[in-house]
């Protein structure tokens, strides 16, 4: 499992004092960014590799200003081209937010997808979701 700790912000407010729904989707994507260098290290868009396809979250649980949160990130599952992705967003030892999002491992200069390559394959092996 990938960890990212995220300080929520005043901005991320909204009028019902709770953390705005919007928000939950960018602090996932902020726990991916571990999984992202295993694709490209120097997070170069111009190689960049993964296409998200699909994403789905639940909102379990509100999430507040004044407390960090945890973005936890599994590897759910592993295909040819393509992985998902299991996350959740935790605050104050609850689980708020669930979700799921596939990525494909995309090459732009041939227009498709690609297989993943066997080396970032071992390493997302290492963080599945049991």
């Amino acid at each position: 499992m990938y960890r990212t700790m995220i300080e929520p912000r005043v901005s991320e407010t909204d009028g019902l004092g709770h953390i705005n729904n919007t928000v939950a989707p960018v602090w996932l994507e902020a726990g991916r960014n571990k999984l992202f260098k295993l694709f490209n290290a120097n997070h170069s868009f111009k190689d960049w590799k993964m296409i998200i396809v699909n994403m789905n979250i639940d909102y379990v649980r509100a999430i507040y200003f004044g407390k960090n949160v945890e973005v936890r990130t599994w590897v759910k599952k592993i295909g040819t081209t393509s992985l998902q992705l299991y996350e959740e967003i935790w605050q104050n030892e609850t689980c708020c937010v669930k979700g799921t999002t596939t990525y494909v491992h995309y090459n732009r200069e041939k227009q498709l997808s690609e297989p993943l390559p066997e080396e970032v394959r071992k390493e997302l092996k290492k963080h599945c979701y049991r």
